[in-house]
């Protein structure tokens, strides 16, 4: 039996709920989508010294060490039950494929096509979840601007757009384990992000281990590594268990509309991809459609 939480770790916790609490969902989701591509931006630079699936090892294992130390995640293999072990090593081993398969994408094709990309699954829970005519309107809006920013010509790089719509069914599964994961609120969707890091540092290290190894010999990769973890899966994934926690599934995957524009936009500040005017079109279109979109409950136009 554990024992049971200290006052003061009472008020802390019960201080942390109610900060979170205060915070609108559409906030830790905006954190989310500027970070979840600012890290992968990052990591793009350190390709030159570093093969991408030794940036994605160090990428998660920086993720399993900060969620391992900060929520004890060892302590949910103790008391968890089957059903909750299977659907936590369900989305290890998704964040495990998901995260090689991005970085073999973005090494080979620009930022924002890769992005562009990975909406498509997230498109396919909006239309499941559509309840009106102006959800209708503000989905079509949304698949034609990720359809201007796709532009996608499979001859030029076949094997990057192989890794990238791969990258996007893997996305498509993330949301749905996440989902379930954060059902039973944020803090607890956090915990048993926790445990999945773990497994999916286990199931990464085989063919990413070697990959980094050389970055052990250098001190500033390493920590460069150790940023790109922080910035890609620390705060972004906690953000989205705060935001997945509020929001309806439905109205959660047309937002992430927003991350082909957001990816388009830090590939240009950070990696100067600078977009074509079809591009720039598409951007306005997918933010048109997030802005048309209700969710089930708000008024009607």
């Amino acid at each position: 039996m554990e024992p049971l939480p200290s006052p003061p770790r009472i008020a802390v916790a019960g201080l942390a709920s109610l900060v979170t609490d205060r915070v609108p969902p559409l906030g830790y989701f905006m954190v989310s989508a500027v970070f979840h591509y600012l890290g992968p931006s990052f990591a793009v630079l350190l390709f030159a010294k570093l093969d991408p699936l030794g940036v994605a090892w160090l990428r998660i294992a920086t993720a399993a060490l900060v969620f391992g130390l900060s929520r004890r995640a060892w302590l949910f293999w103790r008391r968890a039950d089957a059903r909750q072990i299977r659907l936590v090593v369900a989305l290890g081993l998704v964040l495990a494929a998901m995260n090689a398969v991005f970085y073999l994408a973005i090494a080979r094709l620009p930022l924002g096509t890769v992005g562009a990309i990975e909406f498509i699954g997230p498109i396919l829970l909006a239309a499941i979840g559509l309840r009106s005519r102006r959800n209708l309107l503000a989905l079509a809006l949304a698949l034609s601007g990720v359809a201007l920013l796709t532009h996608v010509r499979l001859a030029g790089e076949p094997w990057g757009y192989l890794f990238a719509f791969a990258n996007a069914v893997l996305f498509l599964l993330y949301i749905l384990l996440g989902h379930r994961i954060a059902a039973a609120g944020g803090a607890a969707g956090i915990e048993r992000l926790a445990a999945a890091m773990m497994v999916a540092l286990l199931a990464i290290t085989p063919v990413g281990l070697g990959a980094a190894w050389p970055a052990f010999g250098d001190p500033l990769l390493l920590l460069a590594g150790a940023g790109v973890g922080i910035a890609s899966s620390v705060v972004p994934y906690i953000c989205d268990q705060l935001a997945m926690a509020r929001l309806a599934r439905a109205h959660f995957s047309l937002l992430l509309s927003l991350l082909p524009a957001m990816a388009v936009l830090i590939g240009v500040v950070v990696l100067r991809q600078l977009p074509s005017a079809a591009e720039m079109q598409g951007i306005a279109l997918v933010i048109a459609g997030v802005a048309l979109h209700r969710e089930a409950g708000q008024a009607r136009a």
